[in-house]
């Protein structure tokens, strides 16, 4: 048995030909409007032009037979042509006065009683109307009109189905070029939409080839000022940024997992020592008690520190206006409490802007700690410098610091995820601190900066601009 008809697809209907077939609709419904409109017009026209020239032939006729005394052979056909006949386009055929024809019209016409009795009148002028009198194929309208005394009557007669048949012609006429028109429309239709979906074929094709192979670098070929290449563009743009976004992620879980393995082995070696605690001496217990609890912290602040970073926890936190010289004030406010340091703050120009303060504040934090870390023997303060701004838009953030600073070789390194220096390897920390930083001054459209300080030291830094990019980054320890 074949599938069921529930369980079916349905056949959906391509851009195209849905835009073919409205096209042709659209212009159907319009045509055949126009064409019932047009032909209804026409033929109104002409039958009112005929009952009009066939109304004024026996007005014409009536006022001449009252006029004066008239007899049957005036109207005889072997008489001089009299002058109804031709303007008119009309038949004529005259009664006697017993109302048998005397001079039959090119078609024989009926002679019904009321038309006899209109012979036998006294009164001139007295007329007897027939509508749609069938004399052969052809139809008539016939008008009697008595010439008086009893001397007889004509009978004027006018054929419409000539008209008629002209007017079937006109519609059949109609009908053809009508549905010439529609299929032209739809033609026209069919090659617009090719047109103008032939770039959108192009570019579903290509959505499509990333959804079989998830392969983020495939071409997009959509160019053009319209809106169609503008898709283009921005799906092209997207690709790039997932392909990125998914470069990052394999870096990261490649770093976390280098990085993962050396306090984990640690780990694992002390915990087997644990197995022989009661061996050890009481000096040994105590420190191999104080590495498990140090290597628990760090290990605990790299994982919550990849997970920030990974996930862009700040990422949802709503810009605002801040005030960067208050933030460097709370900052350095902390950091004295936490390390008992020196920290002072230097406030130049205009420091506010749109942003998102825990961020920032994070960001800020990461870089203070980072200077009280590798300067423990608190050479000189730590300075915080808030300037702004250096150029439109931009307010420049650094910390000053008078320790070991940044050898020329690192200088490059610094704000990489996970990189240490040599001289920094033997102290805590996981190496994510100054790439968070990074990652805050790229959300807030600035750029991270790092330079020897003159008389020894570093200063690292970062700016901020008036734009805000769409990532943001999450905070950790340095």
């Amino acid at each position: 048995m074949g599938p069921s008809p529930l369980g079916r697809r349905p056949r959906l209907l391509s851009l195209r030909t849905t835009f073919a077939v409205s096209f042709a609709t659209v212009t159907a419904v319009v045509t055949v409007l126009v064409g019932v409109l047009s032909y209804n017009a026409a033929a109104r026209l002409v039958r009112v032009d005929q009952e009009s020239v066939f109304a004024q032939v026996v007005q014409d006729l009536r006022a001449e037979v009252r006029e004066r005394p008239m007899s049957p052979g005036d109207f005889s056909s072997s008489a001089p042509g009299h002058d109804i006949v031709r303007p008119a386009r009309t038949d004529v055929q005259v009664l006697g006065p017993d109302g048998r024809v005397s001079d039959p019209a090119g078609p024989r016409l009926p002679v019904t009683g009321a038309d006899r009795r209109a012979a036998g009148a006294a009164e001139a002028g007295r007329t007897v109307q027939h509508e749609d009198v069938g004399v052969g194929r052809d139809v008539f309208r016939v008008a009697t009109v008595s010439l008086g005394g009893g001397r007889g009557a004509v009978q004027v007669a006018q054929e419409f189905s000539g008209t008629e048949d002209l007017l079937r012609a006109l519609q059949r006429r109609t009908l053809l070029l009508m549905g010439a028109v529609v299929t032209a429309a739809g033609l026209f239709g069919w090659w617009l939409a090719r047109r103008i979906t032939r770039r959108l074929v192009v570019l579903t094709s290509a959505a499509e080839n990333v959804a079989r192979t998830r392969r983020l670098g495939v071409p997009v070929p959509v160019t053009g000022p319209d809106e169609v290449g503008r898709l283009g563009r921005a799906f092209d743009l997207m690709l790039g940024r997932l392909a990125q976004s998914e470069e990052d992620q394999r870096r990261l879980v490649q770093d976390a997992g280098h990085e993962l393995r050396t306090p984990l082995t640690s780990l694992r070696t002390n915990i087997s020592l644990l197995r022989r605690i009661d061996e050890l001496p009481p000096d040994a217990r105590e420190e191999l008690v104080a590495d498990l609890g140090q290597e628990a912290r760090e290990l605990t602040d790299l994982v919550n520190e990849l997970v920030e970073l990974a996930a862009g926890q700040s990422a949802g936190e709503p810009p605002q206006r801040v005030d960067l010289a208050g933030i460097a004030h709370d900052v350095a406010a902390q950091a004295r409490r936490r390390t008992g340091r020196e920290i002072g703050v230097r406030v130049c120009g205009e420091t506010v802007t749109d942003g998102r303060p825990a961020m920032l504040t994070r960001a800020l934090t990461n870089l203070v700690e980072n200077a009280a870390k590798f300067d423990p023997d608190g050479t000189g303060p730590i300075e915080i410098a808030v300037a702004g701004p250096a150029r439109p838009g931009t307010i420049r953030l650094e910390v000053r610091d008078r320790g070991p600073g940044i050898s020329d070789a690192d200088l490059a390194r610094v704000f990489d995820r996970f990189y240490r220096a040599a001289a920094a390897r033997s102290r805590p920390g996981s190496g994510l601190g100054l790439s968070i930083v990074r990652e805050v001054a790229l959300a807030h459209g600035g750029a991270p900066f790092a330079t020897r300080r003159e008389g020894g030291g570093s200063v690292i830094g970062f700016t901020v601009g008036t734009v805000l990019g769409d990532d943001g980054g999450a905070g950790g320890d340095g």
